[in-house]
């Protein structure tokens, strides 16, 4: 039977009405529901759940696990892992998986939450995506980096083929086809953005760092130390992005962007809106780049 240790959640957390409801739904469904097995799938049982924490993360596992498997996101696309509070609804998913996978490289929702998440379900397999991942500094995103991916992707193949081994060669086929996308992805890359001189740019959250090491470009990050930026930052940004003559400043959609559009102002330039979160990797990692081409051009 799964278990729940209700008391060390009570000792842990003050309870909101939201985190009461939680706790109940997941509690009936650790009473109610059959055992999970970490070992491999039984027949029968449909596809696999699997839980994410950022949507990155889901297009890895749909496209390694194809039609196999059922990903529940519980950071959703628009909300930061910096700040974001799981629902009641993906508390039951957690309940109910086979397999989580996480980021592993210190993304703030799995530092709050992970204990729960495990709490909530003993018996789900949990991969640490970032296993062989050389880390930088502090950088948790590591997933904005095409040669992390392949290793992320390794990993996420790894977890499915413990699960369900009966699949194991329909997963490694399509870990294969998927490993080769990034590979072009990887090259279409260099092509874009080998050429220029100028590989400065200015975003407002430092989630580009891997990208930026990989291809020897340089992040200017408005947003320093998880904070907002000082009017002294934001001046420093104005003065490096007339250093290196930028004319745009990259936003996200899950940050405010009153910061950066002072800065384009001072600079004359404009603010020009990217995704670090994406629901679509390859595709959105391409826009990136294309959105970099226009700052590295000018």
């Amino acid at each position: 039977m799964q278990t729940f240790r209700g008391q060390w959640w009570l000792q842990k957390h003050r309870f909101t009405g939201l985190t009461w409801l939680v706790l109940v739904l997941v509690l009936a469904i650790a009473l109610t529901a059959p055992a999970i097995s970490c070992g491999p799938k039984k027949e029968g049982m449909g596809n696999m759940g699997v839980v994410v924490t950022i949507s990155p993360m889901a297009d890895f596992v749909e496209n390694v696990g194809g039609d196999k498997v059922d990903v529940t996101v519980m950071v959703p696309p628009g909300a930061s892992p910096h700040s974001y509070e799981p629902s009641p609804s993906q508390m039951v998913a957690v309940s109910e998986a086979e397999m989580y996978v996480k980021v592993g490289s210190g993304v703030e929702f799995e530092l709050e939450w992970m204990d729960e998440v495990v709490e909530a379900n003993r018996d789900m397999l949990v991969v640490d995506s970032s296993a062989g991942v050389e880390l930088i500094d502090s950088d948790p995103h590591i997933w904005n980096s095409p040669a992390n991916a392949k290793i992320m992707v390794e990993n996420i193949y790894d977890g499915l083929a413990t699960i369900d081994p009966d699949n194991a060669s329909f997963y490694a086929e399509n870990r294969d086809d998927y490993l080769k996308e990034l590979d072009i992805l990887d090259g279409y890359i260099h092509h874009k953005l080998d050429q220029f001189t100028n590989r400065n740019f200015i975003v407002y959250h430092p989630a580009f760092g891997y990208f930026a090491s990989e291809y020897d470009l340089n992040q200017i990050a408005v947003e320093r130390g998880g904070k907002e930026p000082t009017p002294q930052v934001i001046q420093d940004c104005v003065d490096k992005a007339k250093q290196y003559d930028l004319q745009y400043v990259f936003v996200e959609p899950q940050f405010a962007t009153d910061s950066c559009e002072t800065i384009a102002r001072e600079i004359g330039g404009q603010t020009l809106p990217i995704d670090s979160l994406p629901e679509t990797y390859i595709a959105n990692m391409g826009r990136i780049v294309d959105a970099l081409v226009l700052e590295f051009e000018d």
